[in-house]
């Protein structure tokens, strides 16, 4: 009966390019396996789990190193970057910059623990959920449990690093004063914001690579367990 499971962790697989017609079969796979005494859901959510596990290692760890990110002013202050680098101010740009790609590369390592925590609390619906979803179905459900968390844990780091620049506090009084300013449809010049929207979408988007990737060649880009939850373990 263990090639019961088997076929359901195919189906699941095979659910992944056509859903709608496959997923009525991965049911009907999973609960032959339970009523042999195959506990097929739990051990699809452990394989989900470890695919999350996998997946969002690897992309912290790429982006929490020095260079992983190349951010540049938001787009409505670059014309006043341009206009200061004429006049020979531009190593405050630079400076800037530089705060903010740091403040981006140490924010992603805080995620780790926040990850963690949301994989510890997918539930075996989640994780068939997941399963039954699109290539990066794990990634969207994962963004939905942790972005909320991860901006409150963003903006301190973020803060820490632009106040190193010296000039923090001038362009915060500078922002106060804008956002009061009487003007129809103002670019957004927030740069904390700016700089935790960039962060996180490129994160959550180097996440859902590794998914896709992990989702192509299971075994080899995972375990052998993520490779049968997939349908493709080896040796079968």
């Amino acid at each position: 009966m263990k090639h019961c499971w088997i076929l359901a962790g195919a189906l699941a697989l095979a659910g992944c390019q056509n859903m709608d017609a496959v997923a009525p079969w991965v049911d009907v796979g999973n609960q032959v396996a339970r009523n042999a005494g195959y506990d097929t859901d739990s051990r699809l959510a452990t394989g989900i789990k470890e695919t999350l596990y996998t997946s969002t290692d690897r992309a912290s760890a790429r982006l929490s190193q020095a260079g992983a990110f190349h951010l540049r002013l938001p787009p409505a202050a670059r014309p006043v970057a341009e206009s200061l680098r004429q006049f020979g101010f531009g190593s405050y740009v630079d400076q800037l910059e530089t705060a903010m790609n740091r403040g981006a590369e140490q924010a992603v390592a805080e995620a780790a623990p926040v990850f963690k925590q949301a994989i510890t609390g997918m539930t075996v619906n989640d994780a068939l959920g997941i399963i039954r979803g699109g290539d990066t179905a794990a990634t969207d459900y994962f963004r939905g449990q942790t972005e909320a968390t991860l901006r409150r844990r963003y903006q301190p780091i973020v803060e820490v690093n632009l106040r190193r620049t010296g000039f923090y506090d001038q362009y915060k009084s500078m922002l106060a004063v804008y956002d009061k300013l009487p003007i129809a449809n103002k670019p957004d010049m927030h740069l904390e914001r700016y700089i935790i929207d960039s962060s996180m979408a490129t994160l959550f988007s180097r996440i859902g690579e590794e998914e896709a990737l992990i989702r192509k060649d299971p075994v080899a880009r995972g375990s052998i367990l993520i490779g049968q939850v997939f349908g493709a373990a080896q040796g079968q």
